[in-house]
Parts: C-alpha cells; sequence; structure tokens
C-alpha cells in the first residue's frame, strides 16, 4: 500500500483516512505485480514520496487518483493533507508541500511569493476538478426548494430568518413552508467553496451580498464550521440549517434549485462543467497559469454557476530532478481520461473537456528540474 494521510485533527477523521488508505490498498492490490506493470503502459517506474495539502473538496477525488495512479506507480507514495485551500497554499508557498490543492487560484499577494518559492520559471495552476457548490439545507417536508440569488444572499446575510418568509415564499407558491428559524451554516476555516460562493452571491445579488468575495467568512452570526465534511453534519445536525457544499458530499440533505435565466437550476456534473466552458482565464497571469473567471452571471439554465474549479498548484521547475519527475508523473494522471474518469466516478465531478486536458498537458510537459 503506497497511500498515507498526514491529518489534523480538526481536518480529516480517522474513519475517512482508513476508508482513503484501504481503497488506496486495493486498487494496488487487484494488480498485482504484473498487472501494475501492465498498467504503467510501459512507462518508466518510479518511487519516492509526493507531498500535497489542500482544498477537502477534493478528498473523494483524491482517493481516486491515488488508488489509479498506485496501480501504474505502485513504489510512489503520495500524501494529501485536506487541511483546507487556504492552509494548503500557505503549506505550498513556505515550501512544506510539493503541490496544492486548491478550490481557487492565487491571488496577487500570493503570487508573489510563489515566484520566490519557484523562481522566474513560474507555477502551474491546472483545473483539475470541476463541481457543482450545491445548496444544502435541512428541512423536513419540503424536498422541492427553489431559492433566487436574492433570496440566498438575504438568508446568508441573515436578514431572511423563518422559511415562511415572503421572498422563500415569492419562489416556492406551491410548498407549505414551516415557520421554522433559519440557521445558516458557514465555513469556520479559509475555503475556496467559501471563495466560490461568495463569489456568486456577489455577482448575483450585489445590492443584497455587499461584501467582497472572500476565502474567509466575512460576516458575523450564523453557525460556523470546519470542512466539507463538518459543513455537512452541522446542516444534518440542525432541523432549519442551510449550508453550502460540494456536490458529491451533500449525502441525504434536500439541495435547493438555484434561480438561472428566469428558471431553477439543479447542481449537476453537466451544468457546472458548462458554465466553465463558457468562462474566460483570468488576464495577466503567467504562461502556465490556467485560472479562470466564471460566468457567475449565466442566463442559460443548461449553466449552474455556483461551481468550483479546483486547481492543482505547483512549480514548473523543481530544485530536484526526482521531484519533479513525481510531480509531473502524477499531475499527467490527474488530467488524463483515466484520471478524470477516477476522479468522477469517487466523487461525482465532472471530468475536464479535451481543450482543458490539452491546455493542462503544455505545462505538466513544462515540468523540469532546475539543478
Amino acid at each position: 500500500m503506497k497511500l498515507s494521510t498526514k491529518t489534523r485533527a480538526v481536518t480529516l477523521s480517522a474513519a475517512f483516512a482508513s476508508t482513503l488508505a484501504l481503497a488506496a490498498c486495493g486498487a494496488s492490490n487487484e494488480g498485482g505485480g504484473g498487472t501494475s506493470a501492465d498498467a504503467s503502459g510501459g512507462q518508466e517506474q518510479l518511487s519516492g514520496t509526493l507531498n500535497g495539502a489542500g482544498a477537502s473538496s477534493q478528498q473523494a477525488a483524491v482517493q481516486g487518483w491515488v488508488a489509479g495512479y498506485n496501480a501504474q506507480q505502485p513504489d510512489v507514495t503520495v500524501n494529501y493533507d485536506p487541511v483546507g485551500s487556504g492552509g494548503g497554499r500557505e503549506q505550498f508557498l513556505s515550501g512544506g508541500v510539493d503541490f496544492a490543492g486548491s478550490d481557487s487560484p492565487l491571488d496577487e499577494e500570493e503570487l508573489t511569493q510563489a515566484e520566490e518559492r519557484c523562481g522566474t520559471d513560474g507555477i502551474f495552476e491546472l483545473p483539475n476538478y470541476i463541481s457543482a457548490i450545491a445548496v444544502v439545507y435541512n428541512l423536513p417536508g419540503v424536498d422541492d426548494l427553489n431559492l433566487s440569488p436574492a433570496t440566498l444572499a438575504g438568508i446568508f446575510t441573515g436578514a431572511i430568518t423563518t422559511w415562511d418568509d415572503a421572498a422563500i415564499a415569492a419562489d416556492n407558491p406551491d410548498a407549505t413552508l414551516p415557520s421554522t428559524s433559519i440557521t445558516p451554516v458557514h465555513r469556520a476555516d479559509d475555503s475556496g467553496t467559501t471563495n466560490n460562493f461568495t463569489q456568486y452571491l456577489s455577482a448575483t445579488a450585489p445590492d443584497v451580498w455587499t461584501e467582497e468575495p472572500d476565502g474567509e467568512w466575512p460576516l458575523e452570526g450564523g453557525e460556523a464550521a470546519n470542512q466539507t465534511s463538518g459543513m455537512i453534519s452541522a446542516v444534518q445536525a440542525g432541523e432549519g440549517a442551510i449550508g453550502y457544499a460540494d456536490e458529491s458530499q451533500a449525502g441525504d440533505l434536500g439541495v435547493a434549485n438555484i434561480g438561472v435565466g428566469g428558471e431553477f437550476v439543479a447542481p449537476s456534473p453537466e451544468g457546472a462543467a458548462a458554465v466553465v466552458e463558457g468562462s474566460e482565464l483570468q488576464s495577466g497571469r503567467g504562461e502556465y497559469d490556467f485560472a479562470y473567471d466564471i460566468n457567475r452571471t449565466t442566463e442559460n439554465p443548461d449553466e449552474y454557476p455556483i461551481v468550483l474549479v479546483s486547481y492543482h498548484i505547483g512549480c514548473i521547475s523543481y530544485e530536484d530532478a526526482a521531484q519533479a519527475d513525481l510531480v509531473k508523473s502524477f499531475m499527467s494522471y490527474v488530467i488524463s481520461s483515466e484520471g478524470q474518469d477516477a476522479a468522477a466516478s469517487a466523487a461525482g465531478s465532472s471530468p475536464i473537456s479535451d481543450s482543458l486536458r490539452e491546455q493542462a498537458q503544455t505545462a505538466v510537459d513544462a515540468i523540469t528540474s532546475g539543478s
């Protein structure tokens, strides 16, 4: 078994760590020696340890990636600490890990720090995981819930406090809404999911949500929870609670339909992929920095705008040649059709498109050693 998972008490439960480890062992053991060699497709067999940290939303996808990658490279150990996007970027920029997983690209200040870490060859930011952010809720008796952007923003600012509020009723004329108090739940940690969610609120309901988008929740009140698992647990525990999380983690919670172009749209892998395809790259970034400006204000009901694009972030040039080979090898698997299918199977994410894969491959091919 070639997977180990570094954890902190607040980031990953022992139960999940066991599940992740067992999944990786299973993939490796099923292949056996000969099968593993066949799965490699004749590629060079590597050995060593690759360390990453970051978005907890990626944890299910990482399970799929590492299991599939270990079938090809059984002598490589991949560690991933799901500490959250902000923590992952911080660890990468300080040199603590080889790559970061983040639901938000580096900001301007972090790009400056990245040059200190990676040198003038720059960084890569590769979209590797596309997922809808579901608005999850716990409201027995209400199985179908519609929320327009302004109503959703009002709930999370605390302006709308009960489920039978007139604004919610206007979105749901055929529903019987209880007078239950609303408990909005937000992330307590620096979260890429929060950053994407507040980007959506700011873009679509600027008169209601007047705060700047941020990975750290900007308002007082409500309930706070760490990481995706904590968010889901908090909403499950409280009748009347509502939160936001990667769609793949919604479980048995209610999932709201969101107003898009005069219709109400449920989150889906197809809708998430479609809105990214209709978005543009951020300007002024490096040659291999593929950070996107998501079109949050789309009027196309085939597109679901509350979406996160999760990135892997690393250096184009590493001091150690062996480490560069490991990063290059793992990233090649992650963006491959096989790797994307593994993530989709494990996490319900949307595979990146062929055009995004071709784009990312140019960065992977550029990874090298500066020594």
